[in-house]
């Protein structure tokens, strides 16, 4: 009789941890972020909504960074993969003769920046035969968001305000405007480049303003407003993008000046060539 009651206690003991453990289980883990990430690709690789991850990581925005670690609730963990593996909705793209970032951009509807990103590199200089990952999945938020990361993750090469990066772009719109995305670049890196010098002033607007030194300060179209490639140019060098090479110079490719036509070329990119000293 004693050996029943017990064996009836027990049933009753399993039947109410039944209904209190759930039906199925519940997978958390954590998951680094790598570069070329953003909480859109995450989300696509888990299975688990936005606002989840934002939610049990205590984020109140978008950005995040490589190296982050976060919390994935709700979902099974996905495949381990090397630091190397692409976010999927990517695609390779073979660099072309007479490719640039700048057209290979413009050929995926995204930004310049978002290439950096996705492979990792120092600047805009591509070669032939180079494989590049293009993040194609990424929405137009989402490409500005790997631009934010990106951001976040590095500092500018030379302390600026608003103002310098509006001074900047206007020059850069001024003497490139309508030239390759580098030849932009190059515009404001050579600015850049003669900041960091022993040899020129040792600000944006010094630089920009020095006697004699850039034609749009002395017929006016230096006011005229920047464009987003302009502006998009200006801080990509002002992040360390230097397609020239180091140059403290830069013309076109109608110019008569001697002294600029006695210097070494650095870099060339539609009419625009660079020169060190």
């Amino acid at each position: 009789m004693k050996m029943f009651v017990r064996f009836r206690r027990a049933i009753v003991l399993l039947c109410l941890l039944g209904t209190l453990l759930p039906a199925t289980a519940v997978w958390a883990y954590n998951y680094t972020v790598v570069p070329g990430d953003s909480l859109y690709f995450i989300s696509k690789k888990t299975g688990v909504g936005i606002d989840k991850i934002k939610a049990a990581n205590n984020l109140s925005g978008d950005m995040i960074y490589p190296g982050q670690v976060l919390n994935i609730p709700d979902g099974k963990p996905a495949a381990t993969a090397p630091q190397t593996a692409r976010p999927q909705g990517n695609t390779t793209y073979t660099v072309k003769p007479g490719d640039s970032l700048y057209v290979i951009a413009q050929k995926y509807n995204i930004r310049v920046e978002a290439l950096i990103l996705a492979n990792s590199l120092s600047g805009t200089l591509i070669y032939p035969g180079q494989q590049l990952i293009v993040p194609i999945a990424a929405t137009r938020s989402a490409t500005s968001m790997a631009v934010e990361v990106s951001r976040s993750a590095k500092r500018p090469v030379i302390p600026y305000t608003d103002e310098d990066l509006d001074l900047l772009a206007r020059l850069v719109n001024a003497e490139a405007g309508g030239e390759p995305m580098e030849a932009q670049i190059g515009v404001a890196a050579v600015v850049i480049n003669r900041v960091k010098s022993d040899l020129f002033p040792d600000t944006i607007r010094d630089v920009i303003y020095a006697p004699n030194q850039f034609t749009p300060v002395r017929n006016g179209w230096i006011n005229r407003p920047a464009t987003e490639s302009s502006i998009q140019a200006a801080k990509a060098a002002l992040y360390g993008s230097d397609p020239t090479n180091g140059a403290l110079y830069f013309y076109d490719n109608s110019t008569r000046n001697s002294f600029l036509r006695s210097l070494p070329v650095s870099a060339t990119y539609g009419q625009m060539i660079y020169a060190k000293r």
